[in-house]
C-alpha cells in the first residue's frame, strides 16, 4: 500500500494528490476535490449525489393510460348516447313548442 505522497491525481497525472474521494476510492489533486458536508468529494461524486434519481414508474404505463383514455371515451359516447335517446323519445309536439298550447287547453 502506497501512502497519499506518492499518489497522483486521477485527473490531473502531472499534480501530487492531496485527499481521498471516499466515494470512489480514487486520488485527487486540491483542484478536483470539493467539500460537502465536511467530507472531501470529487466532482463526479458530487454531481451524483446532487442529481435526482429517476423513480421507477409504471412499467406498462403507455397500456394504462390508453386504457384510460380509451374508458373515457366509452363513457362519453354512452353519455351522449343516452342524452339522445332522451331526446328522441320527446314528442315532436315538443319541439315545435306546441305541446304547451295543448296542455293549456286541457288535453
Amino acid at each position: 500500500m502506497t501512502g497519499l505522497t506518492q499518489q497522483r491525481c486521477f485527473n490531473h497525472s502531472e499534480r501530487e494528490a492531496v485527499a481521498l474521494c471516499p466515494e470512489c476510492g480514487s486520488y485527487y489533486c486540491r483542484e478536483c476535490v470539493v467539500e460537502h458536508d465536511d467530507r472531501l468529494l470529487c466532482s463526479s461524486c458530487l454531481d451524483k449525489l446532487f442529481t435526482p434519481k429517476k423513480k421507477k414508474g409504471f412499467r406498462f404505463g403507455i397500456f394504462a393510460s390508453t386504457g384510460q383514455f380509451l374508458l373515457g371515451f366509452i363513457l362519453l359516447w354512452f353519455l351522449f348516447y343516452s342524452v339522445s335517446l332522451v331526446l328522441l323519445s320527446t314528442p315532436s309536439s315538443f319541439h315545435e313548442g306546441t305541446i304547451w298550447e295543448k296542455w293549456e287547453a286541457g288535453e
